[in-house]
């Protein structure tokens, strides 16, 4: 029989209300001490929709010691002075989509509304000076030091990423703003700023001497997100609603849920978290959907993409210096980084010898999301059009249906050389749910592609304006299947022939 279902939090992030109208609240309020009490200035770095808000009202609901919101959580039993200290909150994304006089008003507003409790500057207007009043007066008039939260700091950077002018005055704006931070220090008993990229490592936060940046740290790893442990403890009674509610086991329906939301690492030693957003949505359908993904258009990605030239192909188990990931977006050599940041890849591995992160997607929702999403933009032709690729199921079949499929593109997309038929062909095979790998080494040489399913290999080898026999044969000649010769699974040799002149895959030969 089907529980009665509870509540889910979509779209709440007020931590009063989740926990005081009885929503699904995963317990995080032993992290809340301890950030609270570990650090005095903390940044952290998290996708969108991934908790980040709710965090910081929590952060503020405890420095303001409204004890009874924590009752029966663990913070309860951490807790036992409880003082109360003036909060200023500020909501960078409110900030977001304006022009420069919009911003400005924006944040002029902001000022304004705690300016009405601790009284306005009657000399220099600038928004650091006010601040700065602010906090002086909030700790003068209480007799306790502020708290001082910044949610979401780069939200209006990075909508004018890409117009270096506009990205100069915001940066200016919020130097000033934030300037106060370092000189108040006396005032100020903590600080907590989240954000999606590292900008603050650049410019606007260099006043900061001792800020904690805990985003890559193990013990905070799970701070946002739901971990593997709180999943089937905490959410145990949702995976059994929904397990029976879909027809299939509790260990089946917690498979399905890892491969599609879990598979976040933020640190070298992290826990196995998931996306917070999608889990809930799913509990609240009973239905499997590309939740977190849909929730946003990644554009500035995108670019990021574009910009650095980045080949689809090495989006998955590509490696990246530990250090890349302090530089500011502005001065990186590569994407992964950000992509990493904003939640489209994830830490799949660490080489402590060479300092290297190995990145890759993390489920099958930004997986396949991802790949749908650039699929259109990539080869010009709707989403919908590669579906029935689905349905083929040898390789004959496949490929008259992948020759189709380019043959479909616009004659305007330049698919002439052999880069622009890995990148189709990379996100044909990914988007059919096989496991690819490219320019895969060897003793004698690089297979083009390796494509592994449960019950085949496919070693294949593109040629452009070359026979399809010529590229089977430097399968041969190079011993690309020699790795695989004790694999249980049939292997199968592919040579793919693509013309530059028909601008299509022309022909192919299989052994």
């Amino acid at each position: 029989m089907i529980a009665a279902k509870r509540k889910y939090p979509i779209g709440i992030y007020t931590f009063e209300e989740i926990v005081g109208s009885n929503y699904l609240y995963v317990d995080k309020t032993a992290h809340v001490y301890n950030i609270a009490h570990d650090f005095k200035y903390v940044f952290l770095s998290r996708p969108r929709r991934f908790g980040k808000s709710l965090l910081v009202d929590t952060l503020q609901c405890y420095f303001e010691a409204r004890k009874e919101l924590f009752e029966g959580l663990n913070l309860a039993q951490m807790e036992t002075e409880w003082v109360k200290h003036p909060v200023l909150r500020f909501d960078m994304s409110r900030l977001k989509n304006k022009d420069i006089e919009s911003l400005k008003q924006t944040l002029n507003g902001m000022l304004c509304d705690y300016e009405t409790i601790y009284g306005t500057p009657s000399y220099d207007t600038s928004f650091g000076a006010r601040l700065e009043f602010l906090i002086k007066s909030a700790y003068a008039q209480t007799g306790q030091k502020v708290v001082l939260l910044i949610d979401e700091y780069d939200s209006p950077m990075l909508e004018v990423f890409h117009d270096k002018e506009k990205l100069s005055e915001v940066r200016d704006i919020l130097r000033n703003f934030y300037s106060p931070i370092k000189i108040c220090d006396a005032q100020l008993r903590f600080g907590f700023i989240t954000g999606i990229t590292k900008f603050s490592q650049m410019g606007i936060f260099s006043g900061i001497n001792n800020l904690m940046d805990v985003s890559m740290l193990d013990d905070y790893s799970d701070i946002c997100g739901i971990s593997k442990e709180e999943l089937l403890t905490q959410c145990k009674p949702d995976i059994e609603v929904m397990a029976e509610k879909m027809q299939c086991s509790y260990s089946e329906m917690a498979g399905k849920l890892t491969e599609n939301y879990d598979g976040y690492h933020f640190s070298e030693n992290s826990k196995d978290i998931f996306n917070p957003y999608s889990l809930i949505k799913a509990f609240a359908t009973n239905k499997f959907g590309k939740y977190w993904f849909d929730s946003g258009t990644p554009t500035f990605l995108f670019e990021q993409l574009k910009h650095f030239k980045t080949k689809l192909a090495d989006l998955d188990e590509q490696k990246v210096l530990e250090s890349s990931f302090s530089v500011s977006p502005e001065y990186a050599d590569s994407a992964l980084p950000v992509l990493y940041q904003a939640g489209y890849l994830t830490i799949k591995g660490y080489d402590p010898e060479f300092r290297k992160y190995t990145l890759g997607f993390p489920n099958n929702e930004v997986r396949y999301g991802f790949l749908n999403a650039v699929l259109p933009i990539v080869t010009k032709v709707p989403e919908a059009s590669h579906n029935d690729l689905l349905e083929r199921v040898t390789v004959d079949s496949a490929m008259i249906s992948i020759k189709a499929f380019i043959a479909s593109m616009p004659y305007h997309y330049d698919n002439t050389k052999e880069a622009d038929f890995q990148t189709i062909m990379y996100i044909i095979f990914s988007l059919l749910g096989m496991y690819v790998k490219v320019e895969v080494s060897s003793a004698l040489g690089r297979a083009d592609a390796i494509v592994e399913t449960k019950d085949y290999v496919y070693i294949i080898e593109y040629k452009v304006n070359q026979s399809a026999d010529i590229a089977l044969q430097q399968i041969e000649d190079k011993g690309y299947a020699t790795p695989y010769l004790s694999d249980p699974r049939k292997l199968v040799k592919i040579g793919m022939s693509f013309s530059s002149e028909c601008r299509g895959l022309e022909s192919w030969k299989y052994i």
